[in-house]
């Protein structure tokens, strides 16, 4: 084996997020709750990435994310890569990306906003991708998705 190589054990089943902005690989891994699975979880961070410069990588062992969880991993860290492995085989590859609609996931920062003052879920319209600029459902407030407090 050449020295040089690292080896992280290859999981059966489960899922690998890859490409994750090296800053984001801990609030990635916290918004998930990794810290409370019960399966084997692997967090390697600063990677070099021709993609964005340092890399986290995250694998889940017998993990498979759910479309809300998803989304939420887009808001923290869109263009993420879903590996999802069965059988210790890459059986599909998904990039994260941000939704047109985030629900329940973001607060709104305008302290008038109802879902601030009633027990309701928050609606964000995504209205610039590129951008990174969410508009409020519910008061039209627009706040950039790189300083938003999740719900």
């Amino acid at each position: 084996m050449n020295k040089k190589e690292r080896i992280v054990a290859a999981i059966e089943n489960g899922t690998v997020i890859d490409h994750i902005p090296a800053d984001k690989t801990f609030q990635v891994a916290n918004m998930l709750g990794l810290q409370n699975m019960k399966t084997i979880v692997t967090i390697g961070n600063n990677y070099p990435s021709i993609l964005v410069g340092k890399k986290g990588i995250i694998k889940v062992q017998d993990k498979f994310f759910t479309d809300d969880e998803v989304s939420q991993l887009s808001v923290v860290a869109p263009n993420v890569v879903l590996n999802i492995i069965k059988d210790y085989e890459v059986v599909e590859k998904k990039t994260v990306k941000t939704p047109d609609e985030l629900r329940g996931i973001v607060k709104c920062n305008n302290p008038k906003c109802i879902t601030n003052n009633e027990p309701m879920k928050t609606i964000f319209h995504v209205i610039d991708k590129e951008s990174g600029i969410l508009k409020c459902h519910y008061c039209d407030k627009e706040q950039d998705i790189n300083k938003v407090e999740l719900v």
